[in-house]
């Protein structure tokens, strides 16, 4: 049984390790402890969304035997569409995945901080551990360390939920599709947002072309996309979970990270809540401070013919470690940068939900493995949520430009 159920932890369980990452856990810890379970149904839905946008790009890797990137330069006859893209794509994947580094090491130093204190070296540790783990010369080996942090962080907050006892008809209620009030539209397009990444499209296409050959069972395929996209929005909700109980107990209020949350539990549960939030957020730190640079580095390899095997390629993740190691000691937060790389997220993620629509209905390129009806039905739902985020976004940036 476990032997079966081992070749589903794969290449898409990094996936999980990309999209739970400290801005993740804080967007439902915020969501949760403002609003209750009022926007459950909508962190399920961008798990949805997830599934099927990510099967798309790992069916191209699998049949193209090509990363997302050197597959839009072959497929895409227009050149102007095909040079845009490819700007927007170091824009914002080299560019923005460099800005948003620094949060993910200060995350994971968050977390240390919770469980020894304090201590202001704790960036230089996380990017050490972040380079060694991506040095680690066999990728079954540095899978099973990635699958491994990740059961880490379900356990954490699986336990976090069962020690504060949560109302299982709130869940439900929770999990029936409401209206959104205007004051929580923001942080449902978030709950979306950091759910629903544009890099971890072409990571996972280029891992799973170098992973498997034409040959291989799509339908495991399918299987191990879903487990490995459940598991993170599983972390998710337990984080929803929590801070919707947490608010509870406290009568309310407001937060501003998920350590917050281990504050505010500790009156009730003892150090004990404090450990495991730590380590929670400390594996989400990490997990994403390694594979964060390490998508920047496949897009980079694919649009400038790099080898993987190439001080190049490894150039490209080692710098976008260090930069990011020295902007959370420096405390500096490079807005400008993020912003920037909002809008081109914004206005990428639509366009390749898009292009894989049309990429997975050509034979020319999936083969017989074209969509069906149901699933092109599916994928235009897709499409529609993923413009509204993206504008949504847009705004959001601009309006602050204002």
């Amino acid at each position: 049984m476990i032997s079966s159920l081992k070749k589903y932890f794969g290449p898409s369980m990094l996936i999980t390790a990309a999209f739970i990452g400290p801005g993740t856990l804080t967007v439902c810890t915020i969501a949760g402890y403002e609003l209750g379970y009022e926007l459950l149904w909508v962190l399920l839905f961008a798990i949805f969304t997830t599934v099927v946008l990510q099967e798309m790009s790992a069916r191209v890797g699998l049949k193209t035997q090509q990363g997302l990137a050197q597959a839009l330069q072959n497929y895409i006859p227009n050149k102007v569409i095909r040079i845009s893209i490819i700007v927007l794509l170091l824009a914002a994947i080299l560019v923005g995945n460099t800005a948003y580094e620094s949060g993910n090491i200060a995350g994971a130093g968050l977390g240390l901080s919770g469980l020894f204190g304090d201590i202001w070296w704790f960036p230089i540790i996380i990017g050490i551990l972040a380079i060694g783990l991506l040095s680690v010369p066999s990728v079954r080996y540095f899978q099973m360390i990635i699958s491994g942090i990740v059961i880490l962080m379900v356990v954490c907050f699986l336990i976090a939920v069962c020690m504060i006892g949560p109302s299982y008809s709130n869940i439900l209620s929770g999990i029936m599709p409401s209206s959104i009030s205007s004051d929580s539209i923001l942080k449902a397009v978030a709950l979306v947002g950091t759910t629903v990444v544009p890099y971890n499209l072409f990571l996972h296409a280029s891992l799973i072309s170098e992973k498997y050959d034409q040959g291989y069972s799509l339908q495991d395929l399918r299987i191990e996309n879903m487990l490995a996209v459940f598991l993170g929005g599983l972390i998710s909700i337990l984080i929803l979970i929590v801070a919707a109980e947490t608010s509870t107990m406290n009568g309310g209020g407001s937060v501003k990270s998920i350590m917050d949350l281990a504050t505010l539990l500790n009156p009730s549960f003892g150090e004990g809540s404090l450990y495991i939030i730590s380590i929670g957020l400390l594996a989400a730190g990490l997990s994403s401070a390694i594979t964060a640079p390490l998508a920047a580095a496949y897009v980079g390899k694919e649009v400038f013919s790099l080898s993987r095997d190439s001080w190049y390629f490894k150039s490209i993740w080692i710098v976008i470690i260090l930069i990011g190691v020295i902007i959370s000691l420096s405390g500096y937060q490079p807005i400008l940068i993020i912003k920037f790389a909002q809008v081109a997220n914004g206005v990428i993620l639509p366009l390749l939900a898009g292009i894989l629509i049309w990429m997975t209905n050509q034979k020319s390129i999936v083969g017989k493995d074209i969509n069906s009806l149901v699933y092109n039905g599916l994928a235009l739902l897709v499409l529609i949520v993923t413009i509204f985020i993206s504008l949504r976004a847009m705004h959001s940036v601009f309006g602050i430009f204002q």
